[in-house]
């Protein structure tokens, strides 16, 4: 029997023409060209309008299933200017002329890569495409989701299908206990600082191990969210009691433990020590420039940014808050805390974690992917830097060609607002 990977597994389910003609085919293998059935297609404000000028132009008269479509205003909104205005007013007209059921817009939207799976859209096992690279988020519930270019999308909305390479898998086995201050943002770092931004390219980045026990799904969320930055199709976890737990009330679908066979043939496996990891951070200006926090040189900053649809869970702003509560954030800095969504803003709330933020002098915004691209909350200016728990510090990404962007989780960001420059948070606490 063929021993098969998480994402050979899923995606041999998912062949066309076994769910349109019931055929039992073969199970896939790496390279092999298939037609894949999808279960969920998504696309966001700036990647949605192209998507709906390529579908009108195949002369179709509907989506596939007005169910399995997921459109979220998330980059631009609230509404940054005119251009941003008309592009979601777009995608509000597409999605009430096509009784989008999953159309999330200002007061109801979140971060795509947030929201979809608090809403319990993603299920274990399922194929998901989408038009923005960190779609692979979802595979921390053992789903297979990927990034794809909006005429691709277009085509999925109106045929519930898409093609694509099977990809060889990598395996990523973590082990050991992490120690207090690392977290999932400095797994993955770790994990791309080895591989290197293109040592994944369209492999499946399988994550396995005795540490994934400990690890909470916000954390595993961090962790798939970033596969794209060592150029990885997806990033997978098995989907295990762990998930299971956290889809229970989410979703009314069935939903089953899905794991990788024992033995099953990988590309390469690489072994991570998490036990032997310390906060590290990805100086400018690649996601492969890591270094320990310690060793980073104290790299004075001008703007923190805690949020996106990599740290924008409320675990994530819970660390935060620890870090920041009771103290001040340096007079030279701009301190910017974004939920990930809205029920993720209730819970600081009612926690009292926005409380802390504002007493602390950082500024709370509504979920918005914003200065994470360089949209708008926290554009950065020409010579500026910013500690940013965000997935990605290319030249230019929040801003200025001439600014430059540290990647850290959000115990260092928190700890780096204080000191006003880059600070492991043994150094204020």
């Amino acid at each position: 029997m063929t021993k098969l990977t998480l994402a050979e597994k899923i995606l041999s389910g998912h062949r066309w023409g076994e769910r349109q003609a019931g055929d039992a085919l073969p199970p896939v293998r790496p390279g092999d060209l298939i037609e894949v059935a999808v279960d969920l297609v998504l696309a966001n404000d700036i990647t949605a309008p192209i998507a709906i000028r390529e579908f009108e132009k195949l002369g179709v008269a509907d989506v596939f299933d007005p169910d399995a479509i997921v459109l979220v205003a998330d980059h631009f909104t609230p509404n940054k200017d005119i251009a941003s205005a008309e592009q979601a007013a777009g995608m509000r007209a597409f999605a009430r002329e096509h009784a989008i059921a999953h159309h999330y817009d200002v007061g109801r939207a979140g971060i795509e890569h947030v929201l979809l799976h608090e809403l319990g859209l993603v299920r274990p096992g399922d194929v998901i495409v989408g038009a923005d690279s960190h779609t692979c988020t979802a595979g921390a519930l053992g789903a297979f989701a990927t990034g794809m270019g909006s005429t691709d999308i277009a085509v999925a909305m109106a045929t519930g299908c898409a093609w694509m390479r099977v990809p060889e898998s990598i395996r990523v086995e973590l082990r050991g206990e992490p120690g207090a201050w690392v977290g999932g943002k400095d797994m993955i770092l770790e994990t791309i600082g080895r591989l290197g931004v293109s040592g994944a390219t369209y492999a499946a980045l399988e994550f396995g191990g005795p540490t994934l026990a400990r690890l909470s799904i916000d954390a595993r969320f961090t962790i798939a969210n970033m596969a794209i930055e060592a150029g990885a199709k997806a990033g997978l976890f098995p989907a295990d009691a762990a998930a299971l737990a956290y889809l229970d009330g989410r979703t009314a679908r069935a939903v089953g433990e899905i794991h990788a066979d024992g033995g099953a043939a990988y590309a390469r496996t690489i072994e991570i020590d998490v036990g032997a990891l310390d906060a590290v951070v990805a100086l400018p200006h690649l996601p492969e420039n890591v270094r320990p926090v310690r060793e980073a040189g104290g790299l004075p900053i001008d703007q923190s940014v805690i949020g996106s649809c990599t740290n924008g869970r409320i675990e994530d702003l819970r660390v935060a808050a620890d870090v920041l509560r009771g103290r001040r954030v340096h007079r030279d800095v701009r301190c910017i805390v974004i939920p990930g969504s809205p029920s993720v803003q209730l819970d600081a709330i009612r926690e009292g974690l926005v409380d802390v933020f504002l007493e602390a002098g950082a500024a709370v915004s509504t979920p918005t992917c914003g200065p994470c691209l360089g949209g708008h909350m926290g554009v950065l200016a020409a010579g500026e830097r910013a500690v940013s728990t965000t997935n990605r510090n290319f030249r230019g990404r929040m801003g200025s060609l001439d600014s430059e962007v540290v990647l850290a989780g959000p115990a260092v960001a928190a700890a780096s607002a204080i000191a006003g420059r880059l600070a492991h948070p043994e150094e204020v606490l």
